[in-house]
């Protein structure tokens, strides 16, 4: 029985790369860094499906040109923002994602963010790391402690609950703002807050959880900035989209906002200058979901889905074009 061709445009765990060896014949990317729209179109010539992740744009111009032989995209990722599914949908191609595996080890991090940024890890480990540590004074390095404190969750889905049930070992008050209130057996004793501006007003901390969307790009702009409490901590874990660079360094820089936890930008790899500077910045490369549990069962999901769709089965986590996400 010949194999299916798979387009694998980028390296992944053991367990899927063997996977990917014994039931597809896999055409790859020998590159550091993703092929351009023409070499991808190149090598999908024929092939059956595409293994991409956020860094393959797949937009209509591609969709419009791609091999009538591609039935499914399978993305690793749980955003989608960069396919157009419009275009896909037109040329009858499935495309899949990977929701739900990845919310504890994004939860973890969004901790880490958020106990780094409240501690100021980067300047205290830079002492460190530089030679400059000297005997501290007491009144050196002071941040804040988390306990007592309200965490608002904006977005609570699986990443958000996951972010809440960790905040509440710490002893934090939870509140989140959602595009519906969830049932208490979900979300316990947290406070709903239907307008998000309720939510900014009440947040001590604020995480962002929700997924990009026109409705909620920039949304951290200096309006909502200036609801929040004095001296708040922001976090992101989700979309770098959801910011407003400028206006988030200009609130650090003043004070206005006492520190930021992020592990995501808009425009990334690359990311505004200006965060680099700043001593109340504790950022990450994007690496929300990056452990060895979590990428392996983001891969396996993305290829049950190539199967699935080629076998002629139900997918696991098809794409529904004009259904929101929760993240």
């Amino acid at each position: 029985m010949t194999k299916p061709i798979l387009v694998v445009t980028s390296r992944y765990p053991k367990e899927v790369e063997d996977r990917i060896d014994r039931d597809y014949v896999a055409r790859r990317n020998p590159k550091q860094f993703p092929f351009t729209q023409q070499e991808l179109l190149s090598v999908a010539e024929g092939a059956d499906a595409l293994f991409v992740t956020p860094a393959d744009r797949l937009d209509s111009e591609f969709f419009q040109n791609v091999s009538p032989t591609v039935k499914i995209v399978a993305t690793y990722s749980v955003g989608f923002e960069h396919i157009d599914l419009e275009a896909a949908a037109r040329r009858k191609i499935s495309v899949a994602y990977t929701p739900g595996v990845n919310s504890e080890a994004t939860a973890d991090i969004a901790m880490l963010l958020l106990l780094g940024a409240s501690r100021r890890a980067y300047e205290a480990q830079e002492l460190v790391r530089t030679g400059a540590w000297r005997p501290l004074s007491p009144d050196m390095l002071l941040g804040w402690q988390v306990g007592g404190k309200v965490l608002g969750i904006l977005g609570m889905g699986h990443v958000g609950q996951a972010v809440a049930c960790r905040a509440r070992g710490f002893g934090m008050r939870i509140h989140y703002s959602n595009a519906t209130e969830l049932p208490a057996e979900i979300v316990g004793d947290a406070v709903y807050h239907h307008d998000p501006s309720d939510l900014l007003r009440a947040s001590q901390f604020l995480s962002l959880h929700a997924p990009e969307t026109p409705q909620t790009h920039h949304f951290l702009n200096s309006k909502a900035i200036s609801l929040l409490p004095p001296e708040a901590i922001v976090v992101n874990t989700a979309r770098g989209g959801l910011v407003v660079d400028d206006d988030l360094i200009a609130a650090l820089k003043s004070g206005r906002i006492a520190a930021a936890g992020l592990d995501v930008f808009e425009g990334e790899p690359k990311l505004h200058p200006g965060y680099v500077s700043l001593k109340n910045t504790f950022l990450l490369p994007h690496i929300g979901s990056a452990t060895i549990e979590t990428r392996t069962a983001m891969g396996m999901l993305a290829l049950d889905n190539v199967d699935a769709v080629l076998n002629g089965s139900p997918a696991p986590t098809l794409i529904q074009t004009g259904r929101s996400r929760v993240a």
